[in-house]
């Protein structure tokens, strides 16, 4: 807009030159435009506000629960959604109290590691990736009570390792001098499971489910003890016995197996030896082996 006390200015000191006229009028027009630039809102600027990714999180799972969303929708969100969902204790013990269910929180949880998840014949399920199987392990599926599907450290205990003559008259099969055996103090493991039950083996890298010896131990009055050639089979004279079991692990994740204790397996003393646990042969050493008892 024109600045008309600058326009009269230019007419009152007019001479009669109309050229004159007009560069008198011009440079009051230049000075009414500078004045609308530098005015009161400040100068213009070039808006640089970019539009920001919108985060969901737990506020957002919770409304979206309570308008009657489905589980598969809510689950569907959090995997393709940019999100950032708390976690702690408290906040677990909220959602759980708002009415979120465990396939929910589970899928929230494994979002904050980058976990994955995998289809199963009746919905979408988280893999065994999920919060509780953070460290290199061997864990089982609950199937009691609140933590019924939920993945559970097995007990760990400390094995000693001596040569196989040592155990020599102990046990009543002679002994393969390259054999090493495994003793554990005490006669049985303090953690029971039922038949069936489902094993994770979470292993280290550059290791395979494999190279892990699933056994049965055998018991005594005051411990329990095994028989293994460097993470290999049981040996006796007979051929008759075995410390090792056969099992067929099933990858399903890096570095994740999962293998199913037989349905018709015999009560007694278990035990799921990592590798490495006894590799040098002919020498006393310790290590820790994963056990649980099958009294059902």
């Amino acid at each position: 807009m024109a600045n008309p006390a600058g326009v009269m200015r230019c007419r009152r000191t007019w001479t009669g030159s109309l050229p004159l006229l007009l560069i008198c009028i011009v440079g009051a027009l230049r000075l009414s435009a500078q004045a609308a630039v530098t005015s009161d809102d400040g100068p213009l600027q070039t808006n640089t506000d970019v539009a920001r990714v919108r985060m969901i999180g737990n506020d957002d799972i919770l409304k979206m629960a309570r308008a009657g969303l489905s589980d598969d929708i809510l689950v569907q969100t959090i995997q393709s959604k940019p999100g950032h969902y708390d976690t702690a204790p408290d906040d677990l013990i909220a959602l759980k109290t708002a009415g979120i269910s465990d396939r929910v929180i589970s899928t929230m949880e494994a979002h904050g590691t980058g976990l994955v998840m995998r289809p199963s014949k009746t919905a979408v399920e988280i893999s065994p990736l999920v919060a509780g199987v953070d460290e290199i392990g061997v864990y089982y599926k609950s199937t009691k009570g609140e933590q019924a599907g939920q993945w559970l450290p097995l007990q760990t205990e400390r094995v000693v390792f001596k040569s196989g003559g040592a155990a020599k008259s102990i046990l009543t099969h002679g002994i393969i001098s390259k054999d090493m055996n495994g003793h554990l103090t005490g006669p049985t493991s303090a953690l029971s499971l039922p038949t069936g039950v489902e094993i994770l083996i979470y292993a280290p890298l550059g290791t395979d489910a494999n190279e892990y010896d699933f056994l049965r131990l055998q018991e005594h009055k005051d411990n329990r003890e095994f028989r293994t050639l460097t993470g290999g089979v049981f040996h006796s004279e007979s051929g008759a016995e075995r410390n090792e079991l056969e099992f067929h692990p099933k990858k399903i994740a890096t570095q994740m197996y999962t293998f199913t204790v037989p349905a018709d397996i015999e009560k007694g003393e278990y035990g799921v030896l990592p590798p490495g646990s006894a590799n040098t042969q002919g020498l006393a050493g310790t290590g820790k082996i994963f056990t649980f008892a099958i009294r059902e």
